[in-house]
């Protein structure tokens, strides 16, 4: 095995091992509560704000690196998947010192919120092991392998967001502080 085929399977091992770790820690601790802990009741804007940061990111990178800009691309990508960690880390420390907000919304609108939060949950556990494996094939200079993957990428990355901030708009007249 060469040199590149062995570094891409010890990607591999730790994007699966780290796709099934994240969502598996993540929903333990979601279940866990600090007792006495100041509820975190600023910080739901903030990762609403770090969603929408993400989106104009991915959009502006794509932008760089089909205008040539590929050092620009990179850092871009970089600071996505840096915000990407931030709004999880800040997603799990409000639900560990505050109670889940229940949608208050009626009629046709809770159908729509549970659609929208359903898909942005479902799809911000597939998008880890695409964003690592696609930021894996840039890394081992792949870049026709990561071309292709990132094709798919993408779309689901930049879907993932936007419905974050679209359910914090619908979810904010709820939350109590």
């Amino acid at each position: 095995m060469d040199s590149i085929a062995l570094k891409e399977k010890k990607f591999n091992r730790g994007i699966t091992i780290i796709s099934i770790l994240i969502p598996l820690v993540v929903a333990i601790l979601f279940g866990v509560k600090i007792p006495d802990a100041e509820p975190l009741w600023f910080v739901p804007p903030l990762y609403a704000f770090i969603n929408g940061l993400t989106a104009v990111l991915l959009v502006i990178a794509v932008w760089a690196i089909k205008t040539g800009k590929r050092r620009l691309h990179q850092n871009l990508m970089g600071s996505c998947i840096g915000l990407s960690a931030l709004f999880l880390l800040m997603y799990v420390a409000y639900h560990m010192t505050s109670e889940s907000t229940p949608y208050g919304g009626e009629g046709g609108w809770r159908y729509v919120y549970y659609v929208i939060l359903i898909s942005h949950i479902l799809l911000s556990v597939v998008i880890i092991p695409l964003v690592l494996k696609t930021y894996a094939k840039a890394y081992l200079k792949q870049f026709e392998s990561h071309r292709k993957l990132a094709k798919i990428t993408f779309p689901i990355w930049l879907y993932v967001p936007v419905p974050g901030v679209i359910v914090y708009l619908m979810i904010a007249p709820y939350y109590a502080h």
